[in-house]
């Protein structure tokens, strides 16, 4: 696969529905956007809080800005604030540094995509990001899985 489409980007939404529906995660808003950073598809569950799609959005841009799932970006946030803060003003606020963003690679290791989850615990969005790569036989990169 060399593009994430329309399709595969609806069904990473369905997959991570079905994934924090089966764990009884809190209602869920499900980002994924291109390698561009463009977003593709975006739902939020009933019951999903003010600010979900922002935050999944962001946590899904910050992955595909430098390269790395969010959990390494709030690492990186805490050992370097004043880039994140020089960051997050030249991407007007758009980097949300805390698991959840998770890069999307085909099985070659290239980066189509990420998905972003917000709605739960950052641990639980990132766990729901994983899974619903992996039911469609791509690759996640969490960075660093907890």
């Amino acid at each position: 696969m060399s593009a994430l489409t329309l399709k595969v980007a609806v069904n990473l939404v369905n997959e991570a529905i079905n994934a924090g529906r089966g764990i009884n995660a809190a209602p869920l808003t499900i980002a994924v956007l291109d390698s561009g950073g463009h977003l593709i598809a975006l739902q939020r569950e009933d019951g999903a809080s003010l600010l979900r799609p922002q935050i999944a959005i962001g946590k899904a841009w910050g992955a595909i800005a430098l390269g790395k799932g969010s959990r390494l970006l709030a690492v990186d946030a805490q050992q370097r604030p004043a880039f994140f803060a020089a960051l997050n003003s030249m991407g007007q606020g758009s980097v949300v540094p805390a698991p959840g963003g998770v890069l999307i690679r085909d099985q070659a290791g290239e980066v189509l995509g990420a998905i972003g989850i917000s709605g739960d615990l950052s641990d639980v969005d990132e766990q729901v990001a994983i899974k619903a790569v992996q039911a469609l036989d791509l690759k996640a990169d969490a960075g660093v899985v907890a």
